[in-house]
């Protein structure tokens, strides 16, 4: 299975609860009915956030198990993502450890189980670390890139293999300053990244000025309700497929397709 994305990976829940939107998927089986509608809709891959039966993020072996076999079941052939956010376990170096405990334990998933993908962070701390126990466990890695600080740091590090992605993601940012912002970093990146593919999102109010960016750069990107619970026109939707079908006629308008 290839994981590489022309155009479009769906974000289906990330941080968000259902009293955001009620479409928000939880538990394995609503994501499970999310991923098989965004695949429907258009989306070339799924990213997720597995919850716990407390419904908050979770890195536990278990509860990702649980989520990864589930979209594998209703989305066979499909590449699968997961985060690997600190802010799942916690805070500071004492979450770093326990985070890398918890994510050297999916070396132990079966081929129904394991992520075709991880996503890091290299604002967060262990990240190094991190990325070579994704690589030892045969997930491939993603480097989430917040700043131009952040396509600095790419250069230290490169996991076994090599990273499968690189996503710049814009948080906090203006629609205006949005593709400026965006420019700024992936200029960096061109000399740091050592090649690797570029996937380009933000969220709020960055998301679909940069999806239309994507289309002009030729670059792919994400949408879901990790990063927009509304259309572009501040429009409600009833959820990712809706949200990925709009997308890909905002990204392939921009690219001229």
């Amino acid at each position: 299975m290839t994981a590489r994305i022309e155009r479009i990976k769906a974000c289906l829940n990330g941080k968000r609860q259902p009293a955001e939107h009620p479409s928000v998927p939880i538990t394995p089986a609503q994501l499970a009915q999310a991923a098989k509608d965004a695949v429907a809709a258009g989306a070339e891959a799924v990213h997720m956030h597995p919850r716990g039966p407390d419904g908050l993020e979770s890195l536990r072996y278990a509860d990702v198990a649980a989520a990864v076999a589930a979209v594998r079941a209703a989305c066979p052939g499909t590449p699968i993502g997961v985060t690997t956010g600190l802010w799942a376990v916690g805070t500071g170096a004492a979450a770093a450890r326990s985070r890398q405990e918890q994510v050297a334990a999916w070396a132990d998933f079966d081929h129904r189980e394991r992520p075709d993908f991880a996503s890091l962070n290299l604002s967060e701390e262990g990240w190094p670390d991190l990325a070579a126990t994704l690589a030892a466990a045969n997930i491939g890695v993603e480097a989430g890139i917040w700043s131009v600080a952040d396509a600095e740091r790419i250069a230290e590090y490169k996991p076994p293999g090599g990273w499968l992605r690189v996503m710049v993601e814009l948080s906090g940012v203006s629609a205006d300053e949005a593709a400026n912002r965006a420019d700024q970093i992936l200029d960096r990146l061109r000399a740091t990244a050592q090649g690797a593919d570029v996937l380009l999102h933000g969220e709020q109010d960055s998301c679909w000025p940069l999806i239309a960016h994507s289309g002009r750069l030729g670059l792919p990107t994400r949408i879901g309700l990790e990063d927009v619970t509304t259309g572009p026109e501040g429009q409600p939707v009833s959820g990712n497929a809706e949200l990925v079908r709009l997308a890909i006629g905002i990204w392939a308008s921009a690219a001229g397709a």
